[in-house]
């Protein structure tokens, strides 16, 4: 499932969205690096139920990322790009567990978006076609629920006022994300 859709977006693209350093004061993206000549590109580590952990070989800065797309999209008669969930970690900055939705369409930055597993709910900071945990403190309570549960319910106002919503299933994730700790310690 998850190489189907990756056939509409290309995994350079995916990498480099994955490898954006995010201010977690701001939550909006750095000015992505490009990688040097002859580091490759990311290489598939094992799917996990409905998630992919990838790995790019940068060296020092190498990033690791888990990611999966959207179970069901509502209303379905939206046109917009595909839309993605992934979790990234950059050892050589710090960062573990960065949570950021790529929506597949240009979201109403003034309206903030929500994400609900279970009962517990998220506040989502849309950024363009992008989106962050609001509070990057809440990044860690983010994944231990996502652990916990079944589903993950993304709703987001489109630019144009459309609420979106978005089920992911989380089916595979804790596999997913041991492995990618195992890559990336």
């Amino acid at each position: 499932m998850i190489r189907n859709c990756l056939v509409s977006l290309s995994l350079v693209g995916v990498v480099a969205l994955a490898a954006l350093p995010v201010s977690a004061q701001t939550r909006q993206p750095a000015k992505p690096q490009t990688p040097a000549a002859g580091q490759g590109q990311a290489a598939e580590l094992g799917t996990f139920g409905e998630w992919t952990v990838y790995e790019t070989p940068q060296g020092r800065n190498k990033v690791c990322y888990v990611l999966t797309k959207p179970k069901e999209r509502t209303p379905k008669n939206l046109t917009r790009d595909p839309g993605f969930l992934f979790i990234t970690a950059r050892p050589a900055e710090q960062v573990r567990n960065e949570v950021s939705f790529v929506l597949g369409f240009a979201a109403r930055e003034t309206t903030p978006g929500e994400a609900v597993i279970g009962p517990t709910k998220f506040a989502l900071a849309p950024k363009g076609k992008s989106a962050w945990i609001a509070n990057a403190a809440q990044e860690n309570g983010f994944i231990d629920a996502a652990r916990r549960g079944q589903s993950l319910n993304v709703t987001v106002t489109s630019g144009r006022g459309n609420a979106s919503t978005d089920r992911y299933s989380l089916a595979g994730l804790s596999q997913a994300l041991e492995r990618m700790r195992r890559a990336c310690p």
